[in-house]
């Protein structure tokens, strides 16, 4: 495809671009980022890597520091239903004319962007944004590991590790202290690194990386906490009643992670305050993740998509207000996922199950995993789609049931697409 010369055709250039395609490495990222000018060293910025937890420790700390009354960047990644959810400024996220001219000065600026990933692209096209909006800071969550992930392009003030567990094994190593030493090549010399709890192999091999070069590091139940009764206690800050706006017990370290983060950034000369803390938790919102929508029966929506992530899940579900009641699953998985731990650990919380491909070219067959799932729960069959998955579990759900959409957040997005636009009547 040629260059882009309008919004529309940047857009349809980007979509041209596969998300599930992956490939690691930084050259086409540094070379890109040379010719643009380097948007990423006119930038404050805070990195955050880890398997499950970084997306809402982002959104944690977005909200604090946004509470503050700074301007803050926020990329992620993946989007639920739009793309230009993945880049936000204050809250917002980035509208399509402008994302589409933003697409084309890219490439017409840096024409090594024009063999760039999907993901790559997405980095360059914030970093670029973030820099022309005169941010005070720019939230980075990485895509995949971290060594050599697009956003360790960026200059971070600033970085974080949430929970390391077992995912992507393919790209990032086949041991939770393989995994973590991927996470962890985001540390810099003399930049400091708040780390979330940890297995303690996983603690390990951070640590060893930090001391390698140097990072100092903060860690949680060692040198800060955020306990359920909203008790944070680090170094130089204590705060009681904190609540979160965010779902489930899991959270409460993931809150820990981005207060000891906004608390740093303080000391680096960016004002937060307590007030603001306190205000950025309660009003923090992420979608997908234990996301609860009204209806009869309610739905509960959570992108739990590897072990560690179900675990959690399951957590939730055997605590107020869903403890004691039925939970009618809706399930697909993309096929790099260890879907059988996964569905041991989640299938027996449930009173039924429906199967369904996610809408992603790596979508898992379920007919690959029926037999398993009809060993672990009393009805359990496969769908042909989201839609009839949704509405088998719908039916089959009482008055006091849940109905749950996990397992990938390809199918989170494709069911809130599902309910902002409900399908004709058949």
């Amino acid at each position: 495809m040629d260059a882009p010369r309008t919004p529309a055709e940047g857009l349809e250039f980007l979509a041209s671009r596969s998300p599930s395609t992956v490939v690691l490495g930084l050259q086409r990222m540094q070379e890109a980022l040379e010719e643009l000018g380097h948007p990423e060293l006119r930038l404050r910025s805070v990195q955050v890597a880890g398997t499950n937890g970084k997306g809402s420790t982002c959104a944690f700390l977005e909200s604090i520091l946004r509470a503050a009354g700074h301007r803050v960047g926020l990329y992620t990644s993946p989007h639920l239903i739009r793309v230009n959810e993945r880049i936000q400024v204050g809250g917002v996220p980035i509208d399509d004319e402008t994302l589409g001219t933003r697409i084309v000065e890219v490439l017409q600026k840096a024409p090594a962007a024009l063999e760039a990933t999907y993901f790559e692209l997405g980095t360059l096209v914030a970093l670029e944004h973030f820099a022309r909006c005169e941010i005070h800071l720019a939230v980075l969550e990485v895509g995949l590991g971290g060594r050599l992930d697009a956003t360790t392009a960026a200059r971070p003030r600033l970085t974080a590790v949430t929970r390391v567990g077992m995912d992507h094994v393919e790209y990032l190593g086949e041991t939770v202290e393989a995994i973590a030493r991927e996470k962890a090549a985001i540390f810099r010399k003399g930049v400091p690194a708040v780390v979330a709890e940890q297995r303690p192999e996983a603690l390990a091999a951070i640590e060893t990386c930090a001391g390698w070069v140097g990072a100092p590091l903060l860690v949680e139940g060692r040198d800060f906490s955020l306990d359920g009764l909203g008790r944070y206690r680090g170094p130089d800050l204590s705060l009681d009643g904190l609540a979160l706006g965010l779902h489930g017990e899991h959270q409460h370290h993931n809150a820990a992670a981005a207060v000891a983060c906004a608390h740093l950034l303080e000391g680096q000369g960016l004002t937060v305050g307590a007030e603001a803390i306190r205000i950025g938790l309660q009003r923090t919102r992420w979608p997908g993740r234990l996301e609860q929508v009204p209806g009869h029966p309610p739905l509960l929506l959570d992108g739990a998509h590897n072990e560690d992530g179900v675990a959690a899940l399951v957590a939730a579900l055997d605590a107020p207000p869903y403890a004691g009641r039925a939970v009618h699953l809706v399930f697909g998985v993309v096929s790099d996922k260890r879907v059988e731990p996964m569905l041991r650990t989640l299938l027996p919380r449930c009173a039924s199950a429906a199967f369904t491909p996610v809408p992603s070219p790596r979508s898992l067959d379920p007919a690959t995993y029926l037999a398993l799932g009809r060993s672990l729960c009393p009805t359990v069959d496969a769908a042909p789609s989201a839609e009839e998955a949704l509405a088998r579990a719908r039916v089959r759900a009482g008055p006091d049931a849940w109905v749950l959409v996990a397992g990938s957040l390809y199918l989170v997005g494709a069911v809130k697409a599902l309910l902002e636009h409900p399908p004709p009547p058949r």
